[in-house]
This record gives structure tokens, sequence and C-alpha cells, in this order.
């Protein structure tokens, strides 16, 4: 599978521009659902003029650390929408998985920046607001987490 994928397609909401040192890539996703037992699920990307970017390629410029990209960017989108994830078992309901799956488990930063992601709501926090500020809230906390790992 290459590291790059064409553009999944037209953002649900207007992309968000990422500074990741000298470029400007974008942050975009799909139109969210709600799925089985209330998870809230969508596609998240970044893309350029050339499509879907790697993660080895928003990775600090020293290179890709050891722990592979979602370890660091879980947690930031974790962090960016504090309050809003239901907490279930004592974790947070969150989960994020690459769309395509890196060709060498060994080498995580070498696959599309494609996740599939899926949160559960606190639902006295969700329940004030509307749909697309949800969506807003989890677009927001993405493009801030993606830029982070090239800041680490």
């Amino acid at each position: 599978m290459p590291d790059r994928l064409a553009p999944p397609g037209l953002s649900f909401l207007r992309e968000h521009d990422v500074p990741i040192g000298d470029r400007l890539v974008r942050a975009g996703m799909g139109r969210p659902s709600t799925g089985p037992e209330d998870w809230w699920l969508t596609v998240l990307w970044v893309v350029d003029d050339e499509g879907v970017v790697s993660f080895a390629e928003v990775a600090p410029a020293a290179g890709p650390p050891a722990e592979p990209p979602l370890a660091r960017l879980g947690p930031a989108i974790a962090g960016g929408l504090s309050g809003l994830i239901l907490e279930e078992d004592g974790r947070l309901a969150i989960r994020l998985t690459p769309l395509v799956p890196p060709d060498d488990p060994m080498r995580p930063w070498r696959c599309a920046l494609a996740l599939r992601a899926g949160f559960k709501w606190e639902p006295a926090r969700a329940a004030t607001m509307r749909p697309n500020e949800l969506a807003e809230a989890v677009l927001t906390a993405f493009a801030r987490g993606v830029q982070s790992l090239h800041r680490r």
C-alpha cells in the first residue's frame, strides 16, 4: 500500500489549515454517523494538493519517534475534547484506527494520515451542542493534534 492515498472527497466541514513547519496541509472529516451502542463515527484525514499525506510527513524534523503516531495523536485529541468524551470503566470512550494500516507494523509512521474515529459523548455535555458544533470540536482537536505531532 502506498504512503499516500487519493483525497477521500469533500470534507463534511470546511477543512482546517494545519501548519507543519513551512508547509500548510489541511485536515478534513467525513460525515459523522451514529453507530452501534451510540458510538459517534467519522473518518478524519490530512491532505495537501497531492492527496492524503503520510504520518511521516507530519513527524518532527528530527524524524519519527519510536512510538506509533496514534500513541501521541490519541491523547492530543482526547485532551482537545476534554469533558466531552464519556468515561467508561475508568477509560475514555475514544477509538482511533488507521484507515489503511502500514505495510510494515514496525514502521507505523509510514502510512496515510487517514483515520477511522469513534467517540462516545458525555450525554449532558453533548446534549447542549448542535451536531455541527460537535463535529467542529472533533475536527479542531484533530487538526491541533496533528500539528502537535510535528512539534514533539
